[in-house]
Order: C-alpha cells, then structure tokens, then sequence
C-alpha cells in the first residue's frame, strides 16, 4: 500500500510520464477540471501535485494558459563574437541566398528553415474561405474593380485601431497598404534613400533585406545585436554621430532571426535618437503580434516625435500568407511612398483586402493569435529540447520572446554552408549564417523554424541535422 499522500503519486507518476517522453517539452498539462475528472481528485489536490513539479523545476506556469512541461534545455546564449576567418564578398552572400531560396521550391523536403507557417494547424483558413465565399457573392465588383493606393479604407481603419495596443495613435489616412511586409520595406528604402546612401542593419539581420539593398544600390553597415536585448544603441549613436548613416532598418519586437525584443527604454532611446539626429528607422514589425506575453509590446513608432520611423507589418505570419496583404506607415515620408507605391505596383485586389478586414472586425483574430502564440511556444520548448540532446556539444542557442525561430551557434570550426548542403543532399533545408550577414558572417550559425506541424518526420530531420552538424567542419578554420 502506497502511503504517500495523494500528490505526491501523481507528482511521481507525471514526472514518470516526462522522463520517458510520453510528456514533451512544451507540452500543456490537463486543466485542472480535466486532471481532476481523469485522477478522480480534488482541485486542491491537482494545485498541490502541480505546484510541487513547478517547485521542482519540471513544469512551469502560464498566464491564462496553464501548466506546460519545462524544457530539459541548457543552452547558453550565443556569444555572437565575430568570425577570425576570411569572410564571403558580398556576392558571395547573394549566391547563398539564391541557393537557400531555391531549396525553397523543392517538394517533399523536410523544411527546418522558413519562418512562414504551413498547414491549416497554423490559420484559420475555414473563416477566411467562407468571408472570401460571401463578399465575391454579396459584392462580385470586389473582383472587378481596379485597386489603387492607398487601399481598403476599411483595412486601414482596423489596422488602426489594433495598432494602438502597440502604443501607436494612428488614422487610416496614415497608412498604405501594401504587397506584403517585402514591398513596404523596398517602398520605404526607396522613400528615405538614393543609390550610394548606407543603410544600419541589425547584426545578424534578415536575409532579404541583403539583396534588397544590392538591387538599390545601397550600402550596408552592420550593427551588433545582442540575443537578448537587441541592437546596440551605443554603436548605433556613434554611428549617428560620425554622420555615416543615411537610414537604418531594424526588427524591434521578435527579432528575425534572433527572436529577441528590445526594452521598453530602448526603444524609447532609439525614438529619441532618429529623432535627435534626423536619420529615419525603418521599424520591421511582421512577427511582433507573436510575441509570448500577454499584449505586443510598444513599437518604436509609439515614441516617435516627428514622424521619422516608418513603421511596416503584415499579415503574411499570422493569417493569410497567400494573400501578400502587408501595410506601412511612413509618418513624414507618406507623400513618397504613396507615389512609389502607385509607381511600381498599383493597388493591392480589393477582395482580399476586403477578407482581410471583415476578419479583422469579425473578433476572431486575437483569438487566433493567443492559439497561435500558445502553438508556437510549445513547439519551441520542444525545438530547443531537441537542440540540446542532439546537436554537437557547445552548441548555443537564443532563447527568443516570440515568434517561431530560433538562432543556433554551433562550434566555431562548424560549416553551416557545407551542413547546408549536405542537409540538402538528404531532402532537409536548414538556414546557414551566412545568408543573416552582408558581410557573410555567421558561418558557424544557423537559423532554424518551429512553424510545422511536429511529426516523427519532422524530429527525425532534426536528429538528423545534429548528427550532420558535428561532420560539418570549417576547413578555414
């Protein structure tokens, strides 16, 4: 007869289910009413059982979410010390972009590397269908009408209004829509520079932005980002002061692909600075509403005096990626961004504007974000789990404050372009360093993705990947 109390047992039993992997890192415990219909028990009993495994470090607390199994993760952050070793030209960066993006196109791949969710886990595509359904029949002008700028001004006010939870006080008049996330930042590069100018870029940053300012002749300096807290506003005001600076491009909340948000305080440094030195920043926000807690944190733009951040964002991360529906806006430079935008692309189809928008004000979408957020944190305490037990030992990662993607820095004599290929030789794509640096460095880091669908397959790829990643050796170095 087991004489120990009653939660006790089922603290011994859960840890049980835990160290034997029937229980995931990540994963959601049973509610409290569930456990106790399951183990016929009290509430007090449950709290008492669930209250111990967090003491002990097994699981931990969510608000208004629950208890979820801890990570079994120790992994240190990432030194992002910079590379000894000759590092790539520029074109070479763009050709391993180029590879990277066409692996992209490859069918039945295991990817490990896109920061786009894929399958209906991750949308509501139901709601969207059947919103899509009843405007084409209810409004098939939708469907006809030619779009021009600035766009629906029905998007733009929901826009508004949900921007304001980010400390933002906009009107629908301040903003265009725009082709996806890509185009407001091409629009606002285009807006605040001319060929020859130098961009700041956060350091690692995101790749795309790489070949974008190749393609508009514009100049990159790096500027070291720290896991944790983000860009370093001291180099960046040495910078600033020295006049080096023509525009700055930077992801505040939910880094790409450090996941990482800055401060309150710095952010308000920042505002203050490219307001102090007249220099505009453009605030790259399409992963901020997956940030894990409870609200998005403040942007940037909230404490902008005189309209030099030009704030941009979709809906590409988080609801429709298919329909390419981004916005920005570009305070003192909306002028020239409306004429770039009627310029180079028009409008963006008014019927998926108009979908967009009736979701929006339907109420379903923060109900789909907290799921999404919920989804995402889980699959990250298991990513990182994996990380730790099976990839080479020293192996570093962040530990980021949303989204879903974690930056890895493996040893420094790894290869990440050689484990690149040889991942792809197996039908896996991972992101190599390289490809988050103008300057290519980062060649031991690599970027990985939790926005799948978790399957054996998907674990199998993982293992995989670690096993590669301790063959992958830097000859350089």
């Amino acid at each position: 007869m087991n004489h120990e109390p009653l939660y006790q047992q089922l603290v011994n039993e859960w840890i049980t289910l835990i160290q034997n992997g029937v229980m995931r890192p990540g994963e959601r415990l049973p509610s409290v009413r569930q456990a106790c219909a399951m183990h016929k028990v009290s509430p007090s009993t449950i709290l008492a059982a669930y209250r111990a495994l967090e003491d002990r470090g097994v699981i931990e607390a969510r608000p208004q979410s629950g208890f979820y199994v801890k990570s079994s993760a120790n992994l240190p952050l990432p030194r992002m010390r910079r590379q000894s070793t000759a590092l790539p030209t520029s074109d070479d960066v763009l050709d391993h972009i180029e590879a990277f993006m066409a692996a992209q196109t490859g069918e039945d791949f295991i990817d490990l590397s896109l920061a786009s969710p894929r399958g209906s886990d991750f949308y509501p595509t139901g709601r969207v269908k059947q919103i899509l359904n009843q405007l084409i029949r209810q409004q098939p002008e939708l469907a006809t009408d030619y779009p021009f700028p600035p766009g629906s001004a029905r998007l733009r006010r929901q826009i508004a209004q949900r921007v304001v939870s980010w400390g933002c006080v906009l009107a629908a008049e301040d903003i265009v829509i725009t082709n996806g996330c890509s185009e407001a930042l091409s629009l606002a590069l285009r807006a605040v520079c001319k060929p020859g100018d130098t961009v700041g870029l956060e350091s690692p940053t995101y790749f795309a932005l790489v070949p974008l300012l190749k393609s508009l002749g514009l100049s990159a300096i790096e500027i070291p980002t720290h896991p944790t807290t983000g860009l370093s506003l001291d180099a960046l005001e040495l910078l600033l002061s020295e006049q080096r600076l023509n525009a700055i491009v930077a992801m505040p909340t939910v880094h790409n692909p450090l996941g990482c948000s800055m401060p309150l305080e710095a952010k308000k440094r920042l505002a203050q600075l490219v307001n102090q030195y007249r220099v505009p920043l453009i605030e790259d926000t399409p992963h901020a509403e997956l940030f894990y807690g409870q609200a998005v944190p403040d942007a940037v733009k909230a404490y902008d005096r005189d309209g030099w951040v030009l704030l941009c964002s979709s809906y590409s991360k988080t609801l429709v990626p298919g329909f390419r529906i981004g916005w920005i806006a570009p305070g003192r430079y909306l002028k020239e961004v409306t004429r770039l935008k009627v310029a180079s692309t028009l409008g963006q189809p008014r019927l998926l504007e108009e979908t967009v928008a009736e979701y929006l004000e339907s109420g379903g979408y923060d109900h789909h974000l907290r799921g999404l957020r919920r989804h995402f944190m889980s699959q990250m305490e298991r990513l990182r789990g994996m990380v730790a037990s099976h990839f080479p030992a020293g192996t570093r990662a962040t530990s980021p404050s949303g989204g879903c993607l974690l930056w890895v820095e493996l040893p420094s004599a790894t290869d990440t372009q050689q484990l690149f290929r040889a991942a792809l030789a197996e039908r896996i794509t991972v992101a190599p360093g390289t490809i988050y640096s103008a300057k290519g460095r980062y060649r031991h880091c690599l970027r990985l993705s939790c926005c799948y669908p978790w399957s054996d397959a998907f674990e199998r790829a993982l293992v995989r990947v670690g096993e590669l990643a301790g063959q992958s050796r830097n000859t350089t170095a």
